[in-house]
């Protein structure tokens, strides 16, 4: 009998530890696999992760990296340290993308600032100028928002690219305004760079906190796993699995040898 595992991978901040258990007991619960665990790493993925990964003794390992979208981390170092895993490694797409986020950021915007013709919605994204993933996830929530809630305007502002963040006051036109960070755990953009290029202190914006450890984010994860299991072998390789096919360890991470 095949044995399966899931394990959470995530850059170690201050509520890292906390979050990534919560969904992982979560999935533990109801996503049918044998173990499910919890890797993080400070700045060196494949140094760091790498016994923590060696660890992991089920035939077949889910990896999910912990952001909303795609970063050089998980299209480089994590992947190149998925290499460790002595099991078969199914590479999971980010969860950021997923319709349940959708949900919480209404929910989470809905609780400080009411719906309605004469409030925006403000989604603050991290952004990148050489990955497009960031600001693609941002647009599609925003997108759906739109939609389905009653908001004047939703618009986005990044920490990395234009419309920078620090401008958005002059890009709403409403008197009630909630900013909602795309991250999923606190960090030093959530606590003090966001805060601070968004003048708070000024006041006119409400502020909700990161994404975190709502249940909505587990089913965002546990749905990206479940779409790896129901996968054809028939079917085109995902860009995930791709990457945890075709990064290794190399001399310059201090792990692996030189590539020609």
């Amino acid at each position: 009998m095949t044995t399966e595992s899931i394990v959470l991978i995530g850059r170690e901040r201050s509520d890292a530890g906390e979050l990534f258990e919560t969904h992982a007991g979560r999935l533990a619960d109801r996503s049918g696999v044998d173990t499910v665990e919890t890797a993080t790493y400070e700045t060196e993925p494949v140094q760091e992760l790498r016994e923590q990964l060696r660890g992991l003794s089920a035939d077949r390992v889910y990896a999910v990296p912990m952001r909303i979208a795609h970063n050089h981390d998980t299209t480089r170092g994590v992947p190149a340290a998925l290499s460790h895993i002595s099991g078969e490694v199914v590479y999971c797409e980010p969860p950021g993308a997923s319709d349940a986020v959708t949900d919480v950021i209404e929910q989470k915007a809905s609780s400080l600032v009411t719906p309605r013709p004469e409030s925006s919605l403000v989604l603050v994204g991290f952004g990148s100028n050489s990955q497009p993933d960031h600001r693609e996830t941002a647009e599609q929530h925003a997108a759906r928002l739109r939609d389905r809630t009653e908001y004047g305007e939703v618009v986005s502002c990044y920490l990395l690219q234009n419309p920078a963040v620090e401008c958005v006051r002059y890009n709403v036109s409403n008197p009630a305004v909630v900013a909602v960070p795309l991250f999923l755990g606190e960090s030093e953009a959530t606590a003090e760079r966001i805060p601070e290029q968004l003048e708070l202190g000024r006041g006119g914006i409400e502020y909700a906190g990161p994404l975190g450890s709502h249940p909505r984010i587990t089913d965002a994860i546990h749905a990206e796993i479940e779409k790896q299991r129901a996968l054809d072998e028939s079917a085109p390789e995902p860009f995930e699995a791709e990457l945890a096919r075709t990064r290794q360890p190399v001399a310059t991470d201090g792990d692996g040898s030189s590539r020609s």
